[in-house]
């Protein structure tokens, strides 16, 4: 029987379906002490958003906890609840927004809470004190992302409606920056300084200052007086960079590589139609082989005839609309055969397909890349 796609140990020899994407522990390790030695003292929360950014929730946890990370972040309380279920021990914060009948779920499975408004407080140490145990919370501040947070202009009385809570332990204070991956630095900056001054309120009342944390990967790259106590580093632990304009101060390599076979060979002759639409009709005879992957596996549509896939190192260009299960690559004159690999993101020989060459080509991001990867591609792990 064939293990869940997310479980921590899998071999190549129980993988059915030809695409899957590799994972190289050793390059997370290394990215990881990287960062780890660059923040100095910070303590290093990696975030595990959207299934790691598609490298897997599971296995990476784990990998980041025997490193021995000081944190680590997920978006949702599903995901939390899913690491505690697996045997995660280390702190985990929810980053997202918490609805009032989620609280005794984190309670449950002792998952730190986003506290973003008075009310949410109040509710927050209600259900505590009825549980008769104490909540775990970051208190959200909203310094320039217009998401969720209290003001940084408000947060006095937030500040001060925390420490009223007898069954709250406040054992964070947190900000997220709009823009850090910029060249200019300017908001980043503005958004530093108005955080800073919500914190002179622990100096003011002479209360204990809790964990400070602000800086998600450009910040961790550009601006390290953002570093405070913790910082929170998300896809360059991944092994790309948030942008093309932030500075590369250490280098870090990706860790995936997403690939499949050739399924199938055949030719066309010239002016035959290929694919969905009839958007592509070559005006030759070429040779073309189909590959077991589409947009229902998260490589996007929107590639259709731009995308490039290696195959025995060579570039060869996707031809015809890209369809949910299958792609079509014309190889012109080349040879390939059946259970030939084929490079999907990443390298072969001195070629290489990158995460940013994806995006450019699907008009996005590579964030949205990596994390539109569906999990019915099979994540194998090396080390």
């Amino acid at each position: 029987m064939n293990k869940p796609i997310n479980h921590p140990i899998i071999s190549i020899d129980e993988i059915v379906r030809p695409t899957r994407v590799e994972v190289d522990l050793k390059i997370l390790r290394d990215n990881f002490k990287k960062i780890k030695t660059h923040v100095n003292q910070a303590k290093v929360m990696p975030i595990l958003k959207a299934n790691a950014y598609g490298h897997g929730l599971v296995r990476i946890a784990q990998l980041y906890e025997e490193l021995k990370a000081d944190y680590l972040g997920v978006a949702v309380v599903e995901e939390g609840i899913l690491l505690r279920e697996i045997g995660i021990k280390i702190p985990i914060l929810v980053l997202g927004g918490v609805w009032g009948n989620q609280v005794p779920m984190f309670l449950k499975h002792n998952l730190a809470i986003t506290a973003s408004s008075i009310d949410k407080l109040n509710q927050i140490d209600e259900i505590a004190r009825e549980m008769k145990t104490k909540a775990v919370v970051h208190l959200k501040i909203d310094t320039g992302m217009e998401r969720i947070g209290v003001h940084y202009y408000s947060a006095e009385k937030f500040l001060e409606a925390a420490y009223k809570c007898k069954n709250i332990v406040v054992q964070g204070i947190y900000s997220h920056l709009a823009n850090s991956e910029s060249e200019d630095l300017s908001y980043t900056k503005l958004q530093l300084e108005r955080f800073n001054g919500v914190l002179t309120f622990f100096e003011r009342r002479s209360i204990k200052m809790p964990i400070r944390h602000i800086a998600n990967s450009g910040a961790i790259l550009q601006l390290p007086e953002s570093n405070l106590d913790m910082v929170r580093p998300g896809i360059t632990l991944y092994g790309v960079y948030p942008s093309n304009q932030v500075k590369k101060s250490f280098e870090v390599k990706p860790a995936i590589r997403w690939k499949s076979l050739v399924v199938y060979f055949k030719v066309i002759k010239a002016g035959n139609a290929v694919g969905y639409g009839l958007t592509y009709k070559p005006d030759h005879n070429i040779r073309a082989v189909t590959i077991p992957v589409g947009y229902g596996d998260g490589y996007f549509r929107n590639m259709s005839h731009k995308a490039e896939v290696l195959i025995n190192g060579y570039k060869y260009p996707v031809i015809g609309a890209i369809s949910m299960d299958q792609i079509i690559v014309n190889i012109e004159n080349n040879s390939a055969f059946n259970g030939d690999e084929v490079i999907l993101m990443g390298s072969d020989g001195t070629n290489s397909i990158t995460c940013e060459e994806l995006a450019e080509w699907a008009g996005t991001i590579p964030y949205e890349i990596l994390t539109n990867i569906n999990t019915r591609v099979p994540r194998v792990y090396y080390d």
